[in-house]
């Protein structure tokens, strides 16, 4: 089991790092996913994962309850809605443009009202 572990700790660090650069992708929740897996198997990777600066912060705040900053909820629900108004403009079918519409304001109602907001 600690090998998978590890293996998909690997994965979710890479989806993360690509989320951190990719509009609709988000980073935070592969990271908490990674530091999770990590926990599991290879204790030496999650400390690495704590000790990055853009990272652990985000991290160690969900684990003790204090959930995400504002300024970051804020950055990626315009981050977020920027790129599904690309997005959307350029989906030549109507049920594309709403499935993307539907799916964004989906994860910014998750986002805003199920995760906590630190201060």
């Amino acid at each position: 089991m600690k090998v998978a572990f590890l293996g998909l700790g690997f994965l979710f660090v890479g989806l993360g790092f690509l989320g951190a650069f990719l509009p609709l992708l988000p980073a935070t929740p592969f990271f908490l996913v990674a530091a999770y897996l990590f926990s599991r198997s290879h204790p030496r990777l999650e400390a690495w994962l704590l000790s990055l600066p853009q990272v652990g912060p985000l991290v160690r705040n969900y684990r003790a309850g204090r959930g995400i900053p504002r300024k970051a909820k804020l950055l990626a629900t315009g981050m977020a809605l920027g790129a599904a108004t690309l997005s959307a403009y350029g989906l030549p079918h109507p049920a594309g443009r709403a499935l993307v519409l539907l799916l964004v304001g989906y994860g910014l109602y998750f986002l805003w009202r199920r995760v906590r907001t630190s201060h």
